[in-house]
């Protein structure tokens, strides 16, 4: 009976023992806790909105910040980041755009690439993402970098495989600005259309590529047109007062409606190839001392934008021309097919379209202290140039320090040029590189391919456009 007894009562254990741990297995994880409660459980994290898309759960976030990462504790920030939330499973991508985040679902080439999710950050300064009141002192890419070194400590915990960041232009500037700077946080970096001013006083390059780039005829029918838009310099000034008074333009920060106007006539032959591809020659006047005025503005406006430098077209971008003038760097070129005569200004410095009431000192030091990081230290790096893009005339090199990292060049492509432009032997060497180090099992590298299937809302391929001479 005692042997019954004990049996019995050891039976009970074993049955109370089993349930209890049925139950905690049971037990809600942080995993199958809802993303929304997850992403909002993080200190400093607040919801604006979430937009539906489907297949993923889209959010627009703030996030707090210190305006100084030396100094937390001198003042905070409001910081705007979305996160396309795929699954905790997949690999994480964080892009950069290096201006204002886009506050609608949009899904970058890697994370088409890695089928993952993506963290975009607004950069900082860039309103609303600014502080009130705004030390610009405290604008510049290590402080950049330390506020996404925060947003990936905090999101790390939700989104523990691997992360890869990402941007375009001024986006692919920051991204390899935070590796340089935080270099074990990310698993991968790829860079598109990154543009490299080491030596800012020295742009020749600049100049061999405008000429060579194209055909003749093409570079013809530039010149011709940005030289005539000069010679009527009186004409079309004086419709660009008019559309200045209806549309209420002030010139208050680059000085005058004259200096603004020869700004955007400057930035015609460049924007066209950041812009536009070959093909679209055929858009531009033939014939350019024939055409009218009304061709002549038309095809500037198109392509440069007679706003770009109205005070209030700079606004938006006072953040990047602080940047360029303390610490980018900016370019400056010459313009051997239009007669001295016709040039009052030249191409502008950044002081010229920053209010003179933010002080500004240019540091030349800081893109010589990342480009040679990038020589002799990138690892799982990953650049992509446009051929026919003048941005990529100053680019990312590797050195023999470095490891497991490529410079590519897209033929004919634009400041839009991206993997799937890439000739075939490097495109599906970029994807295998990229799924790999995303921590992705992917095939041989001759059949590596995008992991998600292309969705025409989801993944812009367009070029990034900026206004006027912006990366």
């Amino acid at each position: 009976m005692r042997k019954a007894l004990r049996w019995l009562l050891a039976l009970t254990v074993l049955i109370g023992t089993l349930s209890t741990a049925g139950a905690a297995t049971a037990a809600p994880t942080p995993e199958a806790t809802d993303i929304k409660d997850r992403l909002l459980a993080v200190p400093g994290i607040s919801l604006i909105e979430e937009k539906p898309y489907p297949g993923y759960r889209f959010f627009v976030l703030n996030y707090t910040q210190p305006v100084d990462h030396r100094h937390p504790s001198k003042g905070t920030f409001q910081q705007r980041i979305t996160v396309l939330h795929k699954d905790v499973s997949r690999p994480t991508v964080f892009y950069t755009g290096g201006y204002n985040v886009s506050t609608n679902p949009g899904r970058r080439e890697p994370t088409q690439i890695v089928d993952g999710n993506q963290v975009s950050l607004e950069y900082r300064y860039f309103t609303p993402s600014r502080p009130a009141p705004a030390d610009w002192s405290k604008l510049d890419i290590w402080q950049a970098a330390g506020d996404q070194h925060r947003v990936f400590a905090a999101l790390k915990k939700i989104y523990p495989k691997n992360w890869l960041s990402t941007g375009g232009s001024k986006g692919g500037m920051t991204a390899t600005y935070y590796e340089r700077f935080y270099p074990r946080d990310m698993d991968g970096v790829v860079a598109y259309v990154a543009p490299n001013d080491v030596v800012n006083d020295e742009d020749s390059a600049y100049d061999r590529f405008f000429a060579s780039v194209g055909t003749k005829e093409c570079r013809d029918r530039l010149n011709a047109v940005q030289r005539e838009a000069l010679v009527r310099r009186e004409p079309l000034e004086r419709r660009y007062a008019a559309d200045a008074a209806e549309n209420g333009y002030t010139f208050t920060t680059v000085g005058s409606l004259d200096r603004a106007y020869e700004a955007v006539v400057l930035d015609y032959v460049w924007g066209f190839w950041q812009y536009s591809l070959l093909s679209d020659c055929a858009s531009i006047p033939a014939d350019a001392a024939t055409a009218t005025d009304d061709e002549i503005w038309k095809s500037v406006d198109a392509i440069s934008g007679f706003s770009a430098y109205a005070d209030q077209g700079l606004a938006t971008y006072t953040p990047y021309y602080y940047q360029a003038g303390t610490q980018l760097g900016a370019p400056t070129i010459h313009f051997p097919a239009i007669e001295k005569k016709y040039i009052r200004y030249g191409y502008q410095p950044p002081r010229n379209f920053v209010p003179r009431d933010i002080p500004m000192r240019f540091q030349p030091g800081a893109m010589r202290d990342v480009d040679t990081w990038v020589r002799h230290n990138a690892r799982h790096m990953l650049f992509v140039y446009g051929q026919n893009d003048p941005w990529g005339s100053e680019r990312f090199r590797l050195g023999k320090g470095a490891k497991d990292s490529y410079v590519f060049t897209a033929p004919g492509l634009n400041h839009g040029a991206n993997v799937a432009g890439l000739v075939a032997d490097q495109k599906a060497l970029a994807t295998a590189r990229i799924l790999a180090w995303a921590g992705v099992p992917a095939p041989a590298v001759s059949q590596a391919r995008p992991l998600a299937k292309f969705d025409a809302k989801l993944d812009v391929r367009d070029v990034e456009r900026e206004p006027a001479l912006r990366p």
